[in-house]
Formats: C-alpha cells, structure tokens, sequence
C-alpha cells in the first residue's frame, strides 16, 4: 500500500492505494490533538517574543507528533496490507529552523505547514515507511502522465464507486501516490 496525503493546518486527507491503483481507504487524520493552536507562528492575536514563542511552537509540535502517530497507527492497522510509502507535499530543505527567522517574511506564512510536514515524514520513517515528495502545482499532471489513458478512471473513479466525499484533496493526494508509484 501506499499513502498519498494532501495536509492542511491541523488535519489531513490520506488515501491509501495498492499496487493497481486501487483505493483502498481514504480518510481525514488529525495532525494535532484538540484544543491545540493550528498554526502557531501564523497566529493573529498578542505577539510573543521569540522565546515565548520557541514554547508554544515546542508544545504544538509534541502535540502534532502525538496526534499523527496515532493517527497514522489507526490507518496502518485498518488497511490489508502493509504501507511501504508515503506521498508528501515538499518543502525547501533549506527552510529555517530558527524561531525568530520563522516569524519573518516570507516563512512565516509556511513555518506552520511545513512543521506538520515534517512531522508526518518523521513519522513515516520511524514506521519504515518510504517518503516521496511532490510538488503540488503539476502533481496531477505528473499523475496522469504515468496513468495515461487510465488517468481519468483511477483520479475521478473513486467518486463514483465510493461515493462522496471525493473532492481535490482526495484527488491530490491519491494523485501524489499514482505519480511516484513507477520510482
């Protein structure tokens, strides 16, 4: 099996597909535990200073690694067969670490995503699983070029034969496992 997921602040879409393509699960994960701030270095309200911030950034992001273990844990053991990768929006590898370079333009607008990225390709690793990367602008192009004429039945079929809900998240992400699926 392998895991294509499509991530948004807090939560995720994953599909999972076998070797043909085939859907075999699609959900939405949690990437943080309730009550938890989303996004904390792109959050509105009273600004912290760094140190202050560097807490709250620690806190969020032990509560995303708990949050999507469990969750990854819960899809792992629901599916027929083992997971062997999974697909992943990229970042730059160069991007900051440091919290007051975070908060600045232009990271700030990405600090937060790409923490829970990180945090679900660490926890792909720590199960052994392969990580891949896409790029979210041509991934369904990409997609389609390694499915040719199949493209269209196994990207939108799963609307049909599953049902709702199937929208771009979904597609995307099934989209980044079929377009790494010949690597």
């Amino acid at each position: 099996m392998r895991l294509g997921i499509a991530h948004h602040f807090g939560w995720a879409v994953a599909v999972t597909a076998s070797a043909d393509h085939k859907v075999a699960d699609r959900r939405r994960i949690a990437l943080i535990e309730p009550g938890m701030p989303t996004a904390p270095i792109h959050r509105a309200g009273k600004p912290l200073d760094d140190a202050a911030l560097a807490v709250l950034v620690a806190q969020v992001r032990a509560s995303a690694v708990r949050a999507t273990a469990d969750a990854l844990d819960e899809l792992a053991t629901a599916l027929p067969a083992p997971i062997v990768s999974m697909s992943l929006r990229a970042w730059s590898p160069d991007f900051p670490d440091d919290i007051a370079v975070q908060r600045r333009m232009p990271y700030e607008a990405r600090a937060d995503s790409v923490m829970y990225r990180q945090v679900l390709a660490e926890q792909a690793r720590a199960r052994g699983w392969d990580v891949r990367f896409y790029d979210a602008k041509d991934v369904e192009a990409r997609a389609a070029s390694v499915l040719a004429e199949r493209a269209d039945e196994i990207l939108l079929g799963p609307r049909a034969t599953m049902g709702p809900p199937w929208a771009k998240d979904h597609r995307m992400a099934l989209a980044a496992r079929c377009a790494q699926a010949s690597t």
